[in-house]
């Protein structure tokens, strides 16, 4: 029996990650989405047969758990009030791009947010088997049936940058200069890998930070990465060290304030001079 949100939250990512292996290799139909209707997805995008089934699967688990709270699906969109206090945010399968070409980088994401705060969330690894948690306050990865507290660090110097669009903060921020900053290249090593499952390993402390422009709140595929990090420590603002999801938005998720201040410093020098 499910009594905690942390627990629901887990069981649903896991449930989700489970039809996602199961149907790894497998000739997966792709259906076009339709931009209007569903959480915040582009034109041109697509989901999989694996992206509808594992949505459901997920759905399944928070429905039977808790029957009345509202729901925001990456692919089936929104049931439930939208003034709700009480809403999951589902990502079933964030890196879809990487799955249809048989790539593991993938994750599956459930996040609860309870008034204004995302108070559990789980952002599962499909094929490493590992969930990485959060009750709000503390976050942890399980694996093996053990639960291991997450410790952000800086020391490998890799930078996850998100390079898909929408680009709201064009022409002065665009993430991808940042790996053609000569000073980035000096201080740290850009990884691109298209999943927000990278989100989580800053948590982890496998990524030392991760840089995205956009607006993200109540975003389906960040809730999750961005309160795991919360929860374990990192410093977390939008990408010009504000408040997260205030003014131009964005996201730069650091594990310690050192990195924090770097990555600033390397958006602030994109900025034209006044």
């Amino acid at each position: 029996m499910l009594i905690t949100d942390e627990e629901v939250a887990v069981a649903a990512a896991q449930a989700g990650a489970a039809v996602v292996r199961a149907m790894y290799g497998s000739s997966l139909e792709h259906f076009p989405k339709d931009a209007e209707h569903t959480a915040g997805e582009l034109a041109g995008d697509f989901a999989t047969a694996a992206d509808i089934k594992a949505e459901s699967a997920i759905l399944g688990v928070i429905r039977a758990a808790r029957p009345g709270d509202a729901v925001t699906g990456e692919e089936s969109g929104s049931t439930g009030s939208a003034g709700a206090q009480r809403m999951w945010l589902v990502d079933p399968l964030c890196g879809t791009r990487n799955y249809a070409v048989r790539n593991m980088l993938v994750s599956v994401n459930v996040a609860l947010r309870a008034g204004s705060d995302v108070t559990a969330a789980a952002s599962a690894d499909p094929f490493s088997g590992e969930v990485f948690w959060t009750d709000g306050r503390h976050a942890y990865v399980h694996r093996d049936g053990v639960d291991e507290r997450l410790v952000p660090s800086s020391d490998s110097g890799l930078v996850d940058v998100n390079l898909d669009p929408p680009f709201p903060n064009e022409p002065v921020f665009r993430a991808a200069r940042l790996l053609a900053d000569r000073g980035f290249a000096e201080r740290f090593h850009p990884r691109v890998v298209s999943t927000t499952l990278a989100v989580a390993w800053v948590a982890a402390g496998r990524r030392a930070a991760y840089v995205t422009d956009g607006h993200l709140e109540d975003s389906v595929h960040f809730a999750a990465g961005i309160a795991l990090c919360r929860a374990a420590g990192c410093i977390v603002t939008g990408i010009h060290g504000q408040p997260l999801h205030t003014g131009t938005g964005g996201l730069v998720a650091a594990a310690d304030q050192h990195t924090h201040a770097a990555l600033l410093a390397l958006i602030a020098a994109q900025s034209p001079p006044v």
